[in-house]
């Protein structure tokens, strides 16, 4: 089980926002203007009147549920369950309904407007009614959402993560496979990084799961001022990437409003913590509805394009624009930076080249590895420091058989190390147990040699050690 509220609580504005462009259009809906962040995010900068070439995309809200009757919904729900009993569409907790109106509150006249307002939601109710999450819960919504046809998944909670101490870990492996089950059917997966309140010290060095899965976008929190706020957890890997987390107005269950207050259905009118929002829980909605934005402008998109464009098209998060503590560049508050959805879609429209696909993925470790065919099978794939640093292969040899391994990272100062494990190694992301060959040091071109004492699949591993990342080629050879 893993506790709701593990990532769900928790210079002025004008220098911040990047310059936007004269012909925003600006939406008509109610209660626009409360939703500061939108301006923050560019989230409508790039069209100077609503566009009509979006396709609808599924976005998985796996959370509390949402209340479907508000106006903001309305023809928003495209399929809607509960893993815990009960009603999907009565949020008992008002976590989902807040995350589920930064996504897709309609372009009309109600109350909020989502960043990605074309999309359509798949609402996955997992939090029980004491505000737990049962892990069996969760890896049952992610799998029945992708398999509604999300693409991409929100996942706005967290549990503690702690590579130093397993005892304060909460590692799932049901969780995992859920993860990796979504990244393998094409899903884009967005979670918050963790809000440092939940865990075990303020600040918290360490991304939460799912955050730190592979493929996985992480979320960090953002303040009107352009800093990040002490309750949003660290890590130099994978904070991915930052968007507002505090003071977030959205869409709420009626049914939780304080009495007789008004505007009923909204933020403002809840109570506790979730009548003025924070937490990185927040900030994740805004990156789901940038990857939708861009899979409705662009279908034929792959999730790691999707995440790629969005973390290199961030506004950059350092001392001269709001956080003291950022460094310039890629830092372990911020990730790559500020969400900006304006950069993300003219690089869709500038025509330059989109990052290299990769449909092998998942392929992280010996139990997702794909097998690789022929005397000399060859292939193109790519590798990222944050997002991807690691491709594992299964090449099946003969007793007595010789294998040639070639690769060679093709881009810029490109650095990757190569290895080579026997049959039954169970894993090759702890330890050296079971690896049999492998290059001494990492470099841009690696070549091993290995003649097998017995027959079986072997797992061809390949990973990069240093920022960066991009395409490489592998090369294998099988002999006598």
């Amino acid at each position: 089980m893993k506790r709701l509220t593990a990532a769900l609580l928790g210079a002025t504005a004008a220098a911040l926002v990047a310059t936007s462009s004269a012909a925003a259009f600006t939406p008509g809906n109610t209660y626009y203007a409360k939703q500061w962040y939108l301006n923050q995010d560019n989230a409508f900068d790039a069209w100077p009147s609503p566009p009509t070439d979006w396709a609808p995309v599924k976005v998985a809200i796996i959370d509390s549920g949402v209340d479907c009757t508000l106006p903001d919904f309305k023809g928003q729900i495209a399929a809607a369950k509960s893993f815990v009993g009960g009603n999907p569409c009565f949020d008992t907790q008002g976590h989902g309904t807040i995350v589920a109106g930064e996504i897709a509150g309609a372009l009309n006249s109600a109350g909020v407007v989502g960043l990605a307002y074309a999309s359509q939601l798949v609402v996955a109710k997992v939090v029980a009614a004491d505000g737990t999450i049962p892990l069996k819960a969760e890896a049952a919504g992610i799998r029945w959402a992708v398999n509604q046809g999300a693409r991409v998944v929100n996942l706005s909670f967290g549990a503690v993560r702690d590579p130093l101490n397993s005892a304060l870990d909460a590692y799932s492996k049901v969780e995992a496979q859920a993860v990796a089950y979504a990244v393998k059917k094409g899903a884009v997966v967005v979670a918050a990084v963790g809000n440092a309140d939940e865990a075990y010290a303020t600040p918290w060095p360490y991304a939460s799961w799912p955050a730190a899965l592979p493929h996985v976008i992480g979320v960090g929190a953002l303040s009107r001022s352009g800093n990040v706020p002490d309750f949003s957890d660290e890590d130099p890997i994978y904070v991915d990437i930052a968007a507002p987390g505090v003071g977030i107005f959205s869409t709420f269950p009626k049914a939780l409003a304080q009495s007789g207050c008004t505007p009923e259905g909204y933020t403002d009118c809840a109570n506790g913590d979730y009548h003025k929002p924070e937490g990185t829980s927040f900030a994740a909605p805004q990156v789901s509805a940038a990857a939708a934005v861009l899979l409705g402008l662009r279908p034929s998109l792959t999730n790691s394009q999707v995440t790629r464009i969005l973390e290199r098209h961030a506004d950059d998060v350092n001392p001269s624009n709001g956080c003291a503590d950022c460094l310039v560049g890629r830092d372990r508050y911020s990730g790559w930076g500020r969400l900006d959805v304006m950069k993300a879609v003219n690089f869709l429209d500038s025509g330059s080249p989109l990052p290299p696909p990769d449909r092998l993925e998942p392929n992280d470790n010996t139990s997702q590895a794909p097998a690789l065919w022929g005397k000399q099978p060859s292939l193109r794939a790519t590798l990222d420091y944050w997002d991807d640093p690691r491709d594992v292969y299964r090449v099946k040899l003969a007793r007595g058989q010789l294998l040639q391994a070639r690769a060679r990272a093709l881009w810029s100062q490109g650095s990757v190390r190569l290895s080579l494990w026997g049959p039954g190694t169970s894993t090759v992301l702890h330890g050296r147990k079971g690896r049999v060959a492998g290059t001494a040091l990492s470099g841009r071109s690696q070549r091993l040699s290995y003649r097998a004492p017995r027959g079986g699949w072997y797992y061809v591993d390949l990973r990069t050690v240093q920022a960066g990342g991009g395409r490489y080629s592998l090369q294998l050879s099988k002999s006598r």
